[in-house]
């Protein structure tokens, strides 16, 4: 048990020197990883560099890659422009028009980071072009690939269905999906208002005025028609290229995405040395190097560990609650998709239980562990830093952090009061 604790500890030092020094976190959990190696004589460097997250460094590589690409020769520019064209110039529905975009696309059974990759260039652009806050941006996308994650067509919906059904339990998807996506628009609307998201309203009417004199600010007019040359039409045609062979044909995303991009890149040669120096290369050190940290102490069993100490509550209330709390804690730091499943193996003898709602329960667990995906040492948070703009890394990895701490505190006990004490659920 001690060593476990220490491990923690460390764990949450790393985080804590990162964010005080601005050092890279992905460096320090390397180091850790192989402190961990030399002082404890436990583990071996194999067992290292079999927790280095392949998928993840290719997932980041070709996605940042082929949207440097969408970037650099002014597609996303245009794709902007579309979108505010949408809003007619009025800022505060901006991030609306992101998150239910983000709710439709993973509600019609898009993989959750797919849409990730695919929006969060485009709507942290928008935030940069209208100076709305990128972590208000950010949280919006995030919660609107929340809502449709758990549609009965989609990833997460399909896991929690699968193991609910396996253990011939009497559950009905259509009422999950409904529950959590009623509870993250209410939670939206709270998130959105203390981000400081009503004063964006007000920007258009200020907007139009120094439109009118000045004529320089295109947010808040009529966005203007631009036409697509030979190469922009090429790109938005090998994104839609990409989602089809993704979600369509399974094929991995991160290389599906590298090989678009280098497709691409053929049609534009001399630009290749710019386009590789804007993939974010110390976001994906990052990602990897605490990832890689993280799978170590998954090996020596601290993760294992922390679940043993939540599943001793006898009260199912009480069960429930430390489940929900362990879904959202471990989700930040590990992979959601294969944790979502094991955690609702866990559940599924509260869910027997006759005083409790089936639905209640598994909204409660499942919204849980899904809503602290923003964290930056997951895909979908890293895209969010790895696009943000206007702003430093160090600052929008902060910001991320601050985020995920707060859903990951306030998340699941908002969840658990409102889907199992006060009974509000389909």
């Amino acid at each position: 048990m001690e060593i476990h604790i220490i491990s923690l500890i460390i764990l949450l030092l790393i985080f804590i020197i990162g964010a005080v020094f601005s050092i890279n976190v992905g460096v320090l959990g390397f180091i850790a990883a192989y402190g961990y190696l030399v002082f404890s004589n436990s583990i071996e460097l194999a067992d290292i560099y079999a927790k280095f997250p392949a998928d993840l460094f290719v997932l980041l590589v070709g996605i940042t890659y082929l949207f440097a690409i969408v970037q650099t020769n002014g597609t996303i520019d245009i794709i902007t422009n579309w979108g505010l064209s949408l809003v007619r110039g009025n800022v505060g529905l901006i991030p609306w028009l992101i998150l239910f975009l983000c709710a439709l696309l993973t509600s019609m059974g898009v993989a959750s980071l797919a849409v990730c990759s695919i929006v969060a260039p485009i709507g942290l652009k928008m935030a940069y072009d209208s100076k709305i806050s990128p972590l208000l941006m950010a949280m919006m996308m995030h919660l609107g690939i929340v809502i449709g994650g758990f549609s009965p067509l989609s990833l997460f919906g399909v896991i929690v269905n699968g193991v609910i059904q396996s253990e011939n339990i009497p559950f009905s998807p259509i009422k999950l999906y409904l529950n959590i996506a009623i509870f993250i628009l209410i939670l939206s609307v709270v998130i959105f208002i203390l981000l400081g998201g009503l004063k964006l309203f007000k920007q258009k009417s200020a907007a139009s005025i120094e439109s009118m004199e000045q004529n320089i600010n295109y947010i808040v007019a009529q966005p203007p028609k631009v036409k697509l040359n030979r190469y922009q039409f090429m790109t938005l045609v090998g994104i839609l290229l990409m989602v089809v062979l993704v979600v369509g044909f399974e094929l991995n995303m991160g290389f599906t995405a590298l090989t678009i991009a280098l497709l691409l890149g053929c049609a534009d040669v001399k630009n290749q040395n710019a386009i590789l120096a804007k993939v974010p290369w110390t976001v994906i050190l990052l990602v990897a190097g605490i990832v890689s940290f993280v799978g170590v102490l998954d090996t020596i069993g601290t993760i294992g560990f922390v679940s043993d100490q939540i599943s001793k509550f006898a009260n199912p209330v009480m069960a429930t609650l430390g489940a929900s709390y362990l879904g959202g804690f471990v989700s930040v730091f590990a992979s959601t998709t294969g944790f979502l499943a094991a955690i609702m193996k866990f559940a599924a003898p509260i869910l027997t239980d006759p005083t409790l709602s089936t639905t209640a329960v598994v909204s409660a667990i499942a919204v849980s562990a899904n809503i602290v995906d923003l964290s930056p040492l997951s895909g979908g948070g890293a895209l969010f830093l790895a696009n943000a703009q206007g702003i430093s890394q160090s600052k929008m990895f902060r910001q991320l952090l601050l985020g995920t701490v707060g859903l990951t505190l306030l998340g699941p006990g908002l969840a658990w009061l409102v889907f199992i004490i006060l009974g509000i659920s389909f």
